[in-house]
């Protein structure tokens, strides 16, 4: 069995290289923002949102099952997919980046894009960053909102951005519900943001400095602009230049604010308003990438930095949304945006390469979203560094739909916001967490579910059968749980989880 395990992965290390033999693949990785399992119509047909382009990608690509991004809120997912590790091993040990908050890559980390322009890609970020600054003040003190202005200067470039870690170019918002209010370009904001804007349910969610005429709704159009203006102009002055495009949106996040020409679009409110938005912002990259030609050699990969919503101060949440339009963002699954089960961190994931990814498929695979920095580094027959991408696994072989000998991950580790560990191998999963620990669930819906309310030192499910989490085996299987909490403390304790490649 070593014997072929070692003839294994010789064979896709070779695949590797005669893939980075070819004309080198654009990648293009967009990034929804809260976006539940049960949302896209190619993943629940009772979905009350319609999402023509997405099945379209689908069909046209591979819908995965089993993708899971690695936390259940932004700031570390992000984080995890751009450098391959798991924030828990960085200072992001729960919750997410507040506002003004200091850049969490750490400078000098192996980041996808610079990975990729090291072999001479073009890497743009257009979007949602929300991965922390470096910002500048008049006073030398840190960065405030105090009285709805602060002490940022924003005459001064901005350090420790997206362009200090990989990226050519860089536009978007730090995200839209905290301050500035305002786009920011490379290293400086567009305008001044010099006018108080006070904290608003459903709008500025943190009150500080907005620059003139900033509307909210603009957010998503404007930044599809840029991201099809990208794709046309490396089509037309770079054509032999491969690109990466991180196009991470704001949508579906709070505030909820979808275009004048969305309204009604769905049966699930504004913010099933707001997911067509985002179906119609894929449709327009992939019309985009048809009309330059350049999607017959573009890996498009699709999917969402956590579950749906719930926070009701905010926005209808997704439980709300259950009982006000019969709309369940998050399917079957138990859990929501936050927490460690299943609906707060498995997500859509679709990709999409033509000739190389088979059209139509379906994959029930493992994988998540630190893994793609090794996958790059497969598909360009590179190795990564031992201090580099130590959660990340190659998922080419899954992506090209060949036959695999084994799981491509051992396990995988799963985050919640407060910081709970969990970790998944095979069928099981093990939460970390004393039963119920940071659930958000309305009694109604534990009632109609059949919840257990059994008080445990952590919770055990297998997910084959009772993917809905329902049945807690911790005290009936403690010899799985002797498997796997073990297995967790050695990823802790190592540093990483992903074997270095040789």
């Amino acid at each position: 069995m070593k014997s072929f395990c070692t003839i294994l992965a010789l064979l896709w290390i070779f695949c590797g290289q005669l893939l980075a033999a070819e004309s080198k693949p654009n990648i293009v990785y967009i990034l929804a923002d809260d976006l539940g399992y049960g949302d896209v119509h190619s993943y629940n047909p009772q979905s009350k949102i319609p999402t023509p382009n997405l099945d379209r990608l689908a069909r046209e690509g591979m819908r995965f099952t089993d993708a899971h991004a690695p936390d259940a809120v932004c700031t570390p997912t992000r984080y995890g997919v751009l450098t391959g590790r798991y924030a828990f091993r960085s200072r992001m040990t729960s919750g997410v980046l507040p506002p003004w908050g200091a850049s969490l890559i750490e400078e000098g980390r192996l980041t996808v894009p610079t990975l990729l322009r090291n072999h001479g890609y073009a890497t743009a970020c257009i979007g949602k960053w929300h991965l922390g600054w470096g910002w500048p003040t008049k006073d030398g003190e840190p960065p405030s909102s105090k009285d709805g202005i602060g002490n940022v200067d924003f005459t001064k470039p901005i350090s420790g951005g997206p362009i200090t870690r990989g990226f050519d170019s860089y536009f978007g918002v730090d995200l839209p519900n905290f301050p500035p209010y305002c786009f920011i370009e490379n290293d400086r904001t567009v305008g001044i943001p010099s006018i108080a804007s006070p904290q608003t349910k459903g709008g500025f969610n943190r009150p500080g400095p907005v620059v003139a005429g900033w509307n909210l709704t603009n957010i998503m159009p404007e930044i599809t602009t840029r991201a099809v203006r990208y794709i046309e102009d490396a089509a037309a002055k770079s054509p032999a230049k491969p690109f990466f495009l991180y196009f991470p949106l704001t949508a579906p996040h709070y505030p909820v604010v979808p275009a004048a020409e969305f309204k009604g679009r769905s049966q699930a409110g504004d913010y099933g308003d707001f997911v067509a938005q985002v179906d119609a912002t894929v449709g327009e990259v992939m019309a985009a990438l048809a009309r330059t030609g350049l999607a017959k050699n573009t890996l498009v990969i699709f999917t969402s930095d956590n579950g749906p919503e719930v926070a009701s101060e905010v926005t209808i949440g997704a439980y709300d949304r259950i009982k006000e339009y019969g709309h369940r963002s998050m399917d079957g699954l138990r859990g929501v945006k936050r927490d460690a089960w299943e609906g707060g961190h498995r997500v859509p994931f679709i990709a999409r390469w033509p000739k190389h990814v088979p059209a139509g498929a379906v994959s029930s695979e493992t994988i998540c979203h630190v893994d793609l920095l090794a996958t790059c580094a497969a598909m360009l027959g590179d190795k990564l560094p031992a201090n580099a991408g130590e959660d990340s696994y190659n998922i080419l072989p899954a992506l090209l739909k060949r036959k695999l000998a084994k799981p491509i991950r051992e396990a995988t580790v799963l985050h919640s916001a407060r910081g709970s560990l969990a970790i998944r191998q095979g069928d099981w999963v093990l939460i970390d967490a004393p039963s119920g620990d940071g659930n958000h669930e309305p009694e109604w819906f534990k009632q109609e579910r059949g919840y257990q309310t059994n008080q445990f030192a952590g919770e055990l499910y297998n997910l084959r059968s009772d993917l809905t989490q329902q049945h807690n085996l911790y005290g009936d299987k403690p010899e799985i749980v002797q498997r796997l909490k073990p297995l967790l403390e050695k990823y802790k304790s190592e540093g990483r989880s992903a074997p270095i490649t040789k």
